[in-house]
């Protein structure tokens, strides 16, 4: 992928991509912010605060008129941009609900948005009319606990929680299994004949592509639970363990990844912490 930064695709009709130059470990090439509309528009996670981008953005809207500048989350590669491209369009903050925490590990580009200030929460299910076209909320917590998708055209603007790169990093406190768990299975029961991430390709096997994550989880669950049903472990430890040749960049993501999956199994009474170790029940 030749990454074509602050310059606007058109992917079908209606619906358009221009991608943020923040390009990392967690965000493959950078964060893609989505315009939909034709007459008028809507911004779905109009990214960092990069003055290049808001200008990119500015040029792909074109003076058409923006009925909304949408978030999926506020994790700081996707929201922060929203205040002043609102600021140069006039377009109300409509999606997520505000939300700011400390995250596990040193991930900067991925932490809390303090700033972000919506006009407008969308509840699950609400709906915003674009261009006459209505724009659905769909509530998918775990990522964040505020994460939305948004459903337009039978297309799924599917944030961070569904993406065709790599699989999500879910980390407490905010972050929950569990949670994620149940938001997969929600989309997997609907329709959408596309997913388009904030990160990475077009997923145009939704479906398909959903129980294929959803499997990956159980699998990776099974192996969590064998390790510490061999011995009492320290998480560092099961991250070498389940995760041979990890990028050392992305340990304490994984490191969170699998402190979720162990609350969600001591939830279930399936582990049991001891100290810093787990155990099998």
């Amino acid at each position: 992928m030749d990454a074509p930064y602050a310059k606007i695709e058109q992917l079908e009709p209606g619906i358009a991509r221009v991608l943020a130059h923040n390009p990392s470990a967690f965000t493959y090439y950078g964060t893609q912010s989505y315009l939909i509309g034709a007459d008028q528009v809507a911004v779905i996670d109009p990214g960092p605060d990069l003055p290049e981008h808001l200008d990119a953005l500015e040029q792909a809207i074109g003076g058409r008129p923006v009925a909304a500048i949408m978030c999926t989350h506020t994790h700081r590669d996707h929201s922060p941009a929203a205040r002043p491209l609102a600021e140069r369009t006039g377009a109300p903050v409509i999606g997520c609900a505000p939300l700011a925490l400390e995250t596990v590990g040193p991930r900067a580009d991925a932490s809390f948005d303090g700033d972000y200030a919506p006009d407008r929460v969308l509840e699950d299910g609400e709906t915003l009319e674009v261009d006459g076209q209505p724009v659905t909320a769909v509530a998918t917590p775990g990522h964040t606990s505020n994460h939305l998708c948004f459903a337009y055209c039978r297309a799924l603007f599917s944030g961070d929680h569904v993406m065709g790169w790599s699989t999500t990093v879910v980390v407490p406190p905010d972050g929950d299994m569990a949670a994620y768990m149940a938001s997969l299975d929600k989309l997997r029961r609907r329709e959408d004949r596309v997913y388009y991430p904030a990160h990475g390709p077009a997923v145009t096997n939704p479906q398909q592509y959903v129980r294929h994550l959803v499997g990956h989880r159980m699998q990776r669950e099974k192996q969590i639970l064998g390790l510490v049903s061999e011995k009492p472990r320290a998480i560092p430890d099961i991250v070498a363990n389940a995760y041979p040749g990890l990028d050392p960049r992305l340990v304490p993501a994984a490191g969170g990844s699998v402190l979720a999956h162990l609350i969600d199994l001591e939830r279930r009474a399936l582990v049991e912490r001891r100290g810093d170790r787990w155990t099998a029940a």
